[in-house]
């Protein structure tokens, strides 16, 4: 696919712990010619890494709980999650979730493989998601964990695998990145269980 499509104008408008950039560009239509100028703000805030560690011996794996801003329409806003964090520039994914899991949860993950890699809202911002599994030995794991510089404050959950999957189930697993790490893992636990999934 040979496309046509032209970034006209890019400005920052704001810069915080967020960015939001002012942007118009045009693009090829189907029907042929292209757009007039569109005027879109993009929310920049770089690609995410998660990692769902899954301890085969054990048949558990750790999420973490935290405060969500963004869940306030909720019940409330303490979310159960997969372990994730942002990709600092310069950052491989993976290199990213070996630093996340030791300072949300006080793990070292064994090796890591793919679950998914996706956009996480490409109508208003260029953030990938980054999705991986790690066989890992989850013995002790569980407290309290997070920066205190960036006022982060993590409780570790180690969980049984089929209690995880009920979390899935009834909604207390809602956020996006971590559903689908969830459906990955419901799909792949009994291959996962006997032995049959190679990382």
């Amino acid at each position: 696919m040979n496309r046509h499509w032209k970034i006209l104008e890019r400005k920052l408008v704001y810069q915080g712990f967020f960015n939001i950039e002012l942007c118009h560009f045009e693009h090829e239509l189907y029907a042929g010619g292209k757009t007039s100028a569109v005027e879109r703000e993009l929310f920049s805030r770089g690609n995410v890494a998660a990692v769902l560690p899954y301890d085969p011996t054990h048949d558990s794996v750790v999420l973490v709980e935290q405060f969500r801003l963004g869940a306030m329409n909720r019940t409330h806003p303490w979310l159960t999650e997969v372990i994730a964090g942002m990709v600092e520039p310069g950052e491989e994914p993976m290199e990213m979730v070996h630093r996340e899991a030791k300072e949300e949860a006080g793990l070292t993950l064994g090796d890591l493989f793919p679950i998914a890699n996706y956009l996480a809202s490409p109508g208003n911002t260029t953030e990938e998601v980054f999705i991986y599994g790690s066989l890992t030995d989850l013995s002790g794991a569980g407290g309290h964990y997070g920066l205190a510089e960036e006022n982060e404050d993590i409780r570790v959950l180690h969980v049984g695998a089929d209690e995880a999957i009920a979390m899935l189930d009834n909604g207390t697993i809602c956020n996006a990145l971590s559903v689908i790490a969830m459906q990955w893992f419901k799909a792949n636990i009994e291959s996962l269980r006997s032995g049959g999934f190679a990382a």
